[in-house]
């Protein structure tokens, strides 16, 4: 891969990992709920599960796509039912008062790895990034995309869990807590809109 194809693909990883998305939006409201060292789990998740996923669209999954294009309609509708039931969970979120009893958690490593697999955007960064920066779909190549996603990822999506820590901070009410949940409810469902439409 020569430097330009690499600064290009450098870019392209770090605007699709920093800008808001349903993982991006999960992990500020896990760290605005359950603070930044109980939602590592759930950010390392996002980020091998996503360099997991783009290894195996790589090597073999987009022709599957390609094969059997149905494959496409059924992923939608899986990825649109799973965020809907995360929207609720979210927005139904227990204030952290009331969580001495630990009943409500943070989204797990292979709870976060596995949502790769129905996330909207994570197809779409997976399939532009391999079609464009691995057309050959070589394993050389394959690799240096999923270093790079690997390497950009964690950091750009870690940004996410800081500005639900600041949040924190003004989210000292039950009645604050609970609009701040039920407006990451709704922006997790307005991130549904390219797919619906």
């Amino acid at each position: 891969m020569n430097y330009e194809l690499l600064t290009a693909l450098m870019a392209f990883a770090f605007v699709s990992s920093i800008t808001p998305g349903p993982n991006n939006l999960m992990l500020m409201s896990s760290g605005a709920n359950f603070g930044f060292q109980r939602t590592i789990p759930h950010m390392l998740g996002v980020g091998i599960g996503f360099v997991f996923m783009l290894i195996l669209v790589g090597i073999g999954l987009m022709q599957l796509f390609d094969r059997f294009p149905i494959s496409y309609d059924i992923l939608k509708v899986i990825s649109v039912m799973y965020l809907l039931y995360l929207a609720i969970k979210i927005a139904t979120a227990s204030p952290l008062e009331n969580k001495q009893d630990n009943s409500a958690t943070p989204l797990t490593f292979l709870q976060a790895a596995s949502f790769q697999w129905v996330n909207p955007k994570a197809w779409t960064m997976a399939l532009t990034a391999i079609s464009v920066y691995s057309p050959s779909h070589s394993l050389e190549s394959i690799t240096i995309v999923a270093i790079v996603f690997g390497l950009i990822n964690l950091p750009s999506v870690s940004v996410w869990i800081v500005l639900g820590l600041q949040l924190r901070r003004l989210l000292t009410s039950h009645i604050r807590l609970k609009a701040f949940n039920i407006v990451m409810a709704t922006l997790l469902l307005a991130s549904l809109y390219p797919v619906v439409l």
